[in-house]
């Protein structure tokens, strides 16, 4: 392999080909470290603090290796500013001829065959659904891709998508009409040709467990898994290594049914009007939840009135649709589909009815327009160990939060990684001179309702001296809007004349874009803002936050990891509540300091910092900021940036 500490020396290639590039002696650490264990066809763990620069500490020897590489990204943006900015720029300074493919989820690319029954289906879409089906329909003639993050002009979560792209349910494979010009089984091909392919963590545990999206086929050839933003992992991998079915799944099987009886067995009515029935009562379970949004353990959700009769209901109609459906499946791929789509669905159906299965939990979660049923492993160490040892293969797991002072037991145990290498590399950021972090005094426990209103009391002297040019980040959805509400009426009283964002008001790329144009606004965000945020420079110089970020403890699948370990003599809360917690305050401190030239305060309000025994041990796994409790300091230190 090229000697790493050349690539990355003050007088290497990257210093020649890369603006503003900066020899870092952590990053040329890390960089040897990934290439050792690539090498060695090991296992590392790999936290590398904000500055460290691991993306191209992981692309360099992964490059310069030569052999397939597969890294999986935290999300699909990350996946598209890997794949077309930051691959490519270390690629031509490498001067290494790699080919590069992208890989997402069947979702994110359009089909011709649903387009084609959409547009032939129009009646049932909105006014803006027809524009934006233009719009679609005029893309997928000129795409070579067809991937859905290229068309500008709609929206990644129009309602149109849904009705223009496949899943793993209604594909038809190589019966489909336009199996030869799929846009995803181009995609396929591209990265089973390609040495470095990029993915993100859903599609690849989504591959791993359900073989469908094309990763299964691309792991036996690889040399190298590297995971970028590896804290998300244990939570995708729950997801994936469980079961979920959702009402909403079984409106899409009626819609589809009907579709493909009107097409092609107009002669048979009874098919259109199971298809119906199955549409009302998937409608009606979601109507027993009079709630917008929740989650709800199985006991708690089979005691509503009216649950039990509902969700027996639904699997009538869809046993009903699913008969109707083999009697016409030969007349039509489509119809094929539908019913061998209706059959996983009433098996899924079926267990779930039964016992769940062991060291699991049953739990129902409530969204705007469907219902989940899910059945989530307690824990994915065993499994997820299986996909490491089945392979000689190297594997890597990189973040800027992945353990608690240097201590990553939690993680190792979440995933199985018990014998993996582990190492910590510090920020190169001056943290003692650039940052503050400040704990206001009096304040109030968190858990009373007059504490987000005292939060915004505390934060609106700082936003002042700061000038704006803040991020309000809260731990739930509802007091970020309470916090909205008093700070409009904060600011109107006191005449400051600071812009205020809130996150839903537009996209999250939308909302950042306008925070950095206006240079003195105030965003106000929740889960999603916590992390995968990046705005160097002036216009962030606060960081608040509202409460340490505990998973509430009524959550049914965080419930019933916490009895289970402590059933099992072990402590939830040091083993499991308080190393989750610290990641995630860690990623949404990370928000603060981006750059060498930045500078700012990090706010956080909960008084547990200081008044609980496990306090210490949260701020001393934050970055070593000067610490203050003293609004004055604060204050004195915003003076001396102007």
């Amino acid at each position: 392999m090229n000697d790493l500490a050349t690539v990355f020396s003050a007088e290497g290639v990257f210093a020649a080909t890369i603006p503003g590039y900066r020899a870092r002696v952590q990053q040329l650490e890390l960089a040897n470290a990934i290439g050792q264990t690539i090498e060695s066809r090991g296992v590392l763990i790999a936290e590398a603090g904000t500055g460290t620069g691991k993306t191209l500490a992981y692309l360099a020897p992964a490059l310069l290796h030569g052999g397939k590489v597969i890294i999986s990204t935290g999300t699909k943006n990350l996946q598209d500013q890997l794949y077309r900015r930051d691959l490519p720029t270390v690629r031509n300074a490498l001067k290494v001829p790699a080919m590069v493919a992208l890989l997402k989820g069947r979702a994110n690319y359009v089909c011709h065959y649903h387009l084609e029954r959409a547009r032939e289906e129009g009646r049932f879409m909105s006014r803006e659904d027809v524009a934006h089906l233009e719009l679609v329909n005029r893309f997928a003639e000129s795409s070579r891709s067809g991937d859905k993050a290229e068309l500008h002009g709609v929206a990644e979560d129009a309602n149109i998508w849904r009705h223009v792209t496949s899943s793993r349910e209604n594909c038809l494979g190589g019966d489909c009409p336009h199996h030869k010009k799929c846009f995803v089984l181009e995609a396929r091909k591209k990265a089973l040709e390609a040495d470095i392919v990029v993915v993100n963590h859903h599609l690849f545990f989504a591959d791993v467990w359900l073989r469908d999206e094309g990763v299964a086929e691309l792991l036996p050839a690889c040399n190298t898994v590297i995971f970028d933003e590896a804290h998300q992992l244990p939570e995708t991998a729950g997801l994936f290594f469980g079961e979920t079915l959702t009402t909403g799944q079984l409106v899409e099987l009626a819609r589809d049914a009907r579709l493909e009886g009107i097409q092609s067995c107009k002669d048979y009515a009874a098919l259109p009007e199971s298809a119906q029935k199955l549409d009302k009562a998937a409608r009606d379970l979601r109507l027993i939840f009079k709630e917008d949004s929740g989650r709800w353990p199985l006991e708690k959700v089979s005691s509503r009135h009216g649950f039990e009769a509902a969700f027996i209901d639904a699997g009538t109609a869809l046993d009903e649709l699913v008969a109707h459906l083999e009697t016409q499946a030969q007349r039509a791929p489509g119809l094929e589909s539908c019913w061998q789509r209706g059959r996983e669905l009433a098996n899924m159906y079926a267990k779930w009815q039964g016992p769940a299965p062991a060291e699991s939990v049953r739990w129902v979660e409530a969204f705007s327009h469907a219902l989940g049923f899910n059945t989530t492993p307690l824990s994915v160490a065993e499994i997820f160990k299986k996909q490491i040892d089945g392979s000689a293969r190297a594997w890597i797991f990189t973040s800027a939060t992945l353990s608690v002072k240097g201590d990553f037991s939690h993680y190792r145990k979440q995933l199985g990684l018990m014998e993996a290498t582990s190492s910590s590399w510090d920020s190169p950021f001056d943290y003692d001179q650039q940052a503050m972090l400040y704990v206001p005094p009096d304040m109030p426990e968190p858990n009373t309702p007059v504490y987000t209103n005292a939060v915004v009391e505390a934060a609106l002297p700082v936003i002042a001296a700061s000038k704006g040019r803040a991020f309000m980040l809260f731990t739930s959805l509802r007091a970020m809007k309470e916090a909205h509400d008093l700070l409009r009426q904060a600011f109107e009283l006191k005449s400051l004349d600071y812009p205020i964002l809130m996150q839903g008001e537009q996209s999250r790329t939308e909302l950042l874009e306008r925070f950095r144009q206006l240079g003195n606004a105030v965003l106000l965000g929740s889960q999603s803002f916590w992390e995968g945020v990046d705005v160097k420079g002036e216009a962030l110089s606060l960081v608040v936050i509202d409460k340490l970020p505990f998973a509430p403890p009524d959550d049914p699948v965080l419930a019933a990891r916490i009895s289970h370990i402590n059933q099992s003599g072990g402590n939830a809360f040091m083993e499991y509540q308080l190393p989750h917690a610290v990641i995630t305050l860690k990623q949404g401190a990370g928000r603060l300091i981006r750059d060498e030239a930045d500078r700012g305060v990090l706010m956080i309000c909960d008084p547990r910092l200081l008044s609980k025994p496990y306090g210490r041990r949260i701020w001393q796994s934050l970055p070593p900021m000067r610490r203050s409790r003293k609004l004055k300091e604060v204050l004195d230190f915003f003076a001396r940036e102007s």
